[in-house]
Parts: C-alpha cells; structure tokens; sequence
C-alpha cells in the first residue's frame, strides 16, 4: 500500500484533553471542554502569548488526567497556524520534552497522531504526544486583517476556533485505539479565495479518503462516522459530491469538526468552524470518549489543511491542500 499504513498491533490513545475559549464554550459541544477561557488574552497581554498559554494548558491537562509528568513523554509533535509555529514553541519551551515542530495546517492533530503512534510503534518512544492549536485573534491578525480594521466576512469564510487538544499515544492495550493511518498527496485545483478553504480543502479530504478505501478494503458503511475537519458547511457539501462522483456515498456517515463545534443558528460563524483547534478539540474533548466508552466502535478521523500564507495568496497563488486520515476504534 502506497499511502496507508496499517498497524499489526494498535496503539493506545491512552488521554486526551481539550481547552476552549467562550465562543467554544457557548457551542453544541461547550461541555466536552476540559478548561474554557473567558478571557482571549489568557492573562497575558498578547493574543499570540495567550494561544500559547492555551496549548499549553492543554498539554498539561492531558498528563494530569493520565497522571503523566514530562519525562514519562518520549516526544511531542506540535504545530499551530502562527510563523514557524511559534505558538507550540512557546508553549512547550518550559516542558522540557523532546520536541518536534510540524506543520500541516489543521491537519496539524492528524498529522502528529500518525507520528506519535509510529514512533511507540518503531520503539522510538514509550510514550508520544500531539498537541495544536489556533487562536480566533491570532489567526486573523496572521492571515487576513487585525481586529480592530473591522473587515468584512464573506459568507463562505469560516470562524477560526480558540482552542487547542493535545493527546498521548502508548502501545497499552485499552480503547481508543489507533488501528491504521493515511498519509495524503497534496491537491490544489486552482481555488485562490483564501475566505473560502472549505471548496480548496474538500477534494484533498476525498482524495485521501478514498486512498483508505481503495488500500484497506474499507467502505463508508464500515465506520460510526467519517469525521473531516475542517471542511464546514461549503467543504462538506463538496467532499460528498465529489465522493458521489467516485459512485460512494458517505452523507449518512460523514461529519465534519467545522459543523459540529458552534451552533449555526445562534452564533454567528458564517460558514462554520476551522483552525487548528477545530478538529483538535472535537477529537479530544467529544470524539476519543466516545471511542473509548465503545460508543463510537469505529471512526476515520480525516483532518485538512490549506497549506497557503498570506505572502502567496497576495501573489494569487491558488492553495494547495493536504489532508491525514487516521482509523480509531474500540476495537483491537
């Protein structure tokens, strides 16, 4: 198989943990938070210094659950939307864990579950951790206009969520469980609005997806749910048609981090959720419980970036997009 990996023997996501901000808060799935910030300063007196007390208080929420110190993680894979993922790096430089930056967008959570399950499963590491985030504020300031500019929304721009998830990855033998991954090819179809990443991102999902299907077997009807972040509502509407095109249909089963983190009818979130921490939080807040209780029994968790910055879209560059899939389950 050129693209999937599957593991002989699973890995354990052994904790999980999510940390929100008030927009979060006041969503569907506001619950599911382990900490929510009121305050998008954090107590510090940047939005940049606050998204990085954010991912780090996800970390540190996550070994607490576990009752994990530092040194008991052989390595953290981390990356955020900020210039050379200076989010992470300040998060982090405290910890004193090995550390790997990554950057893949928000496919960073895919990205860096894939690595922190191959590096226990190779026996680089007993133990491996993922964390990211993104910054409502932060990301605006970097990709599009400060705040106080008071620019314009086009209805097919999504709201950047404040949040972050970080979780730990060990060969022990108890749900979730990392069953299989795949790895994407970058798409580009020429799409240059960067306010609308959802049409961009969506045949990056579908071509990474099916990828899973054609090397596995797997069909839709396999899975509780194909769950994509962060497509929205614009993205998850392409991602299906283009999924009909190939004759399968994955509406019954397909949700998308985008649709699930904010309530349409009373937030005003235009076309949906993205960001780092969309997918992040959704996966470790609601997702990851839900498979390790078994009432999720099985889930392909395909997180998607665009992979553009502000530089290249000036130039009218189009965006190209990459997408990582991940099968969880309850199941060994």
């Amino acid at each position: 198989m050129r693209q999937t990996h599957i593991f002989g023997q699973p890995l354990s996501v052994i904790s999980y943990a999510a940390v929100g901000g008030k927009m979060e808060s006041e969503g569907p799935l506001g619950d599911c938070f382990d900490k929510i910030n009121d305050d998008p300063y954090l107590s510090t007196d940047t939005f940049e210094k606050g998204e990085s007390k954010l991912q780090k208080e996800a970390m540190l929420h996550m070994m607490d659950k576990a009752d994990l110190s530092p040194s008991d993680i052989g390595a953290v894979f981390g990356g955020d939307l900020l210039n050379q993922c200076t989010g992470t790096t300040y998060a982090v430089r405290d910890l004193r864990m090995p550390f790997l930056g990554i950057y893949g967008a928000c496919s960073t959570m895919a990205e860096g579950l894939i690595l922190a399950s191959l590096f226990v499963s190779s026996g680089a590491a007993e133990r491996a951790a993922a964390v990211t985030s993104s910054h409502f504020c932060s990301a605006e300031r970097q990709y599009r206009f400060p705040l106080n500019y008071g620019g314009q929304r086009t209805p097919t721009s999504q709201w950047t969520a404040t949040a972050g998830g970080a979780l730990c990855v060990s060969a022990k033998k108890r749900p979730p469980y990392v069953r299989a991954f795949t790895v994407g090819v970058i798409e580009d179809l020429g799409v240059t609005d960067a306010a609308n990443m959802g049409a961009a991102m969506a045949p990056a999902a579908w071509s990474t997806v099916s990828a899973f299907f054609r090397e596995t077997g797997k069909m839709p009807w396999d899975f509780d749910m194909i769950l994509t972040g962060d497509l929205a509502k614009v993205g998850s509407r392409l991602f299906c048609e283009l999924a009909e095109r190939d004759g399968i249909n994955v509406r019954e089963n397909h949700a998308d981090c985008g649709n699930m983190l904010y309530s349409f009818e009373k937030q005003d979130v235009h076309a949906g959720g993205s960001g780092c921490g969309c997918c992040a939080s959704v996966l470790c807040g609601h997702i990851l419980p839900k498979i390790a209780s078994g009432e999720l029994k099985n889930v392909l968790f395909a997180a998607t970036g665009a992979l553009m910055s502000p530089t290249v879209s000036q130039q009218g560059e189009s965006i190209p997009s990459i997408s990582h899939a991940v099968w969880l389950s309850s199941e060994e």
